[in-house]
């Protein structure tokens, strides 16, 4: 028998199943996704360790699944009792299809390439035909939610029981989803664990402004965060502790710079993707790793890998409208994360040829909040202010 068993990295945090891709009796090849596994960070597929019949499940939907834990078991030698041609939607263990069945859109067509990897799932896994769903999404694209309320609807249609009809204007209340439990989980668990400290800056813009447009002018787009990143590694050269983490003998710092970026998945929490190696990396390169980070990030196709090994972290929230906020340590393994408000025009005084001057500066507040067992106040200043300075610095072409 080949076993079929939960990776052994989970990034610390607990997995669920969330859907089988295979039934029992289905003939399966190697290195063919077998089985999402869901975290509150990433949704990821365990890929068949070899060909044959998958012939006991052992972990169903919902189930909680430890690294390592045993999920499945495939028999190499065994004859298929169906195939997934005959089959045709995939379910879990012991689950009947709940949307109405229809034709699945063929290869290549256009619809198909519209729905991210993640809807795609869970129409395979509900047996939904995605062309008896309105999509909610942009022009008109097929969202998650759109998947679940299509579900929700026809297994209470099922119960003879008329479907909810939600209305804007009153209140209701909001199941937990597993990212939501688990992002609180995490919450609690980082700020009972860690004494948070945090420092207050102010950063001007200018310099990242006319350098970012000048870019843009030669057809290199790039975000402000992509700048913030590249600060925030060089920084981390007067104060290398930042980029560690506490342990019971020691503080450990990291010998690499990898960057972790809050990344908003509206109404469903957030994520974490990881920017790699920053240190090492140019302005371009973190904008180009940073773009396909975010973009498989909102479409739910992050890997385990991608959000996984972070040694900072940088929470943008002035995207979406905060000046000022104090992000809390997420993650056991870090000292420190980076809050950038909002960006914004505002009157400073400055000195222009020996006099002071009232000028109009596109400013914002930076802070750093840290884990207090690793790092003091003056290492904290000293961050902050090499962080500065490389912003407002930012060399010209």
């Amino acid at each position: 028998m080949i076993e079929v068993r939960v990776p052994d990295e989970q990034e610390g945090t607990k997995a669920v199943v969330r859907a089988w891709l295979r039934r029992v009796g289905d003939l399966v090849f190697e290195n063919e996704p077998l089985v999402e596994l869901e975290t509150d960070k990433v949704t990821q597929e365990v890929p068949s360790p070899g060909a044959g019949v998958l012939t006991e499940i052992l972990l169903d939907t919902d189930d909680e699944a430890e690294p390592g834990a045993l999920l499945a078991k495939i028999d190499p030698a065994a004859e298929a009792t169906s195939s997934p041609a005959k089959a045709g939607v995939q379910g879990g263990a012991t689950a009947a299809p709940i949307g109405a069945p229809g034709p699945r859109p063929a290869p290549g067509n256009e619809n198909e390439k519209r729905l991210s990897p993640s809807v795609r799932r869970a129409l395979l896994q509900h047996n939904i035909d995605p062309s008896r769903i309105e999509g909610t999404g942009r022009n008109g694209r097929i969202t998650r939610d759109d998947v679940d309320r299509a579900v929700t609807s026809a297994t209470t249609a099922r119960a003879g029981k008329p479907a909810a009809q939600p209305s804007q204007f009153s209140a209701h209340d909001i199941p937990h989803d597993r990212m939501r439990l688990k992002i609180a989980e995490n919450m609690v668990r980082a700020v009972s664990e860690a004494p948070h400290v945090t420092a207050l800056f102010e950063a001007d813009f200018s310099a990242i402004a006319s350098h970012k447009a000048a870019m843009a002018s030669k057809g290199v787009k790039l975000s402000y965060t992509a700048y913030l990143i590249k600060a925030a590694a060089e920084a981390m050269a007067v104060a290398p502790a930042i980029n560690g983490r506490w342990e019971e003998d020691r503080i450990a710092v990291s010998p690499t710079i990898n960057v972790g970026v809050g990344t908003a998945l509206g109404e469903k929490g957030l994520v974490v993707p990881v920017v790699k190696d920053a240190g090492t990396l140019s302005l371009e390169e973190i904008g180009d790793k940073l773009d396909d980070l975010t973009t498989r990030a909102r479409s739910g196709s992050l890997t385990a890998a991608d959000v996984s090994g972070g040694s900072f972290t940088i929470s943008n929230h002035g995207v979406s409208g905060s000046l000022l906020a104090s992000p809390i340590i997420l993650h056991a393994g870090q000292a420190a994360i980076l809050g950038v408000g909002k960006l914004e025009k505002r009157v400073v005084v400055r000195g222009v040829n020996g006099q002071d001057a009232i000028l109009i500066r596109p400013m914002a507040y930076v802070t750093l909040t840290i884990d207090h067992r690793v790092v003091d106040g003056h290492q904290t200043n000293a961050w902050l202010t090499r962080f500065v300075e490389v912003v407002e610095n930012w060399p010209t072409f």
